[in-house]
């Protein structure tokens, strides 16, 4: 979508979605232009509602690990732009990172930081109706572990989980993703999985399925593909699979 190797538009993904004739799609904050306006973003929303599809969540890259200071508010302040964006696309919700523990910094700090970040943004996000979700995505949200000792320190009804189903590199990684989806506001299947010294490998679909089913899971299942078969063959398979899944 973006680069020397840019291959099609957001309209064309827009187009291609609508034709595998799914009920959403989640565009990333990446893939649009720095200066993107409002009124693009209200033209792209208004495209998929006319293909009958729904924007189920947007995102933003930012890094809360920061100590108070300018980096930091930075990053709180493109938060906040991408939550004012969600609202010109009419998505209910944003997911955002944590971070790595800065340099000079330790992990503790840098939760503690994080947590106030999130709690900041939080206020923000809620005025506007927009649910802020936290991946599993590395650093200092590497582990289940390290994603609760987050999650169970926010205290707010607009805050929850993206769970990232390719994420966790730990000894079972199904255990993990167990553990926070009761948490999870929205979903991220990735098609790849990678135990803890293990080799990347085919995943479970069924049993990610069956985990976010259990943990009374509602929401949107998204798709992220990012395994080495063309996506243009694999995409539609997988969808295929998981709605047989999703609807079993």
């Amino acid at each position: 979508l973006q680069g020397a190797k840019k291959s099609m538009s957001y309209e064309d993904f827009i187009d291609l979605a609508a034709s595998y004739d799914i009920e959403g799609i989640e565009p990333t904050s990446y893939y649009f232009p720095p200066d993107v306006t409002h009124e693009y973003l209200r033209s792209f929303r208004k495209r998929a509602f006319l293909l009958g599809m729904d924007i189920s969540s947007t995102s933003v890259g930012n890094t809360f690990t920061h100590p108070p200071g300018p980096n930091r508010e930075k990053e709180i302040a493109n938060v906040k732009k991408w939550v004012d964006n969600a609202v010109a696309l009419n998505a209910p919700c944003i997911r955002i990172f944590a971070g790595n523990v800065q340099k000079g910094s330790t992990e503790e700090q840098a939760r503690k930081w994080a947590i106030e970040c999130i709690a900041e943004c939080l206020h923000y996000a809620g005025e506007r109706g927009v649910i802020l979700a936290l991946e599993n995505h590395g650093g200092i949200v590497t582990t289940a572990d390290q994603v609760l000792s987050i999650v169970k320190e926010v205290q707010s009804e607009w805050f929850g989980v993206n769970l990232d189903t390719g994420n966790f590199r730990g000894p079972d990684p199904y255990e993990e993703l167990a553990r926070i989806a009761p948490y999870s506001v929205t979903a991220q299947v990735k098609t790849e999985i990678t135990p803890q010294g293990g080799k990347r490998q085919e995943a479970d679909l069924g049993r990610i399925i069956d985990i976010l089913k259990k943990a009374g899971y509602r929401g949107y299942v998204v798709l992220e593909y990012e395994a080495k078969e063309d996506p243009k063959s694999a995409v539609p398979r997988h969808l295929q699979t998981l709605r047989k899944l999703i609807s079993a």
